[in-house]
C-alpha cells in the first residue's frame, strides 16, 4: 500500500497525516448532551412565546 492509500501524504520529504482528529466516545456523548440541552431550551422558549401570544389573543375576545 502506498502512503496515500493509508491516509498519509508526502510533502517536502515529510509524511503528513490526513486523517481527521478522532473523537472519544465520552467527548461525543458530552457533545450530544449539550446539543439536547440547547434544543430543549429553544423549545421551551418557543412554547413560552406561543403561550404568551395565545394569552394576548384570548384577552381580546369579548364574551
Amino acid at each position: 500500500m502506498t502512503p496515500r492509500q493509508e491516509g498519509y501524504t508526502v510533502k517536502n520529504g515529510r509524511l503528513i497525516n490526513l486523517a481527521p482528529d478522532g473523537m472519544t466516545g465520552i467527548a461525543r456523548a458530552a457533545s450530544m448532551k449539550r446539543a439536547v440541552k440547547a434544543d430543549r431550551k429553544v423549545n421551551q422558549i418557543a412554547e413560552a412565546i406561543e403561550m404568551a401570544e395565545n394569552k394576548k389573543n384570548f384577552r381580546q375576545l369579548y364574551f
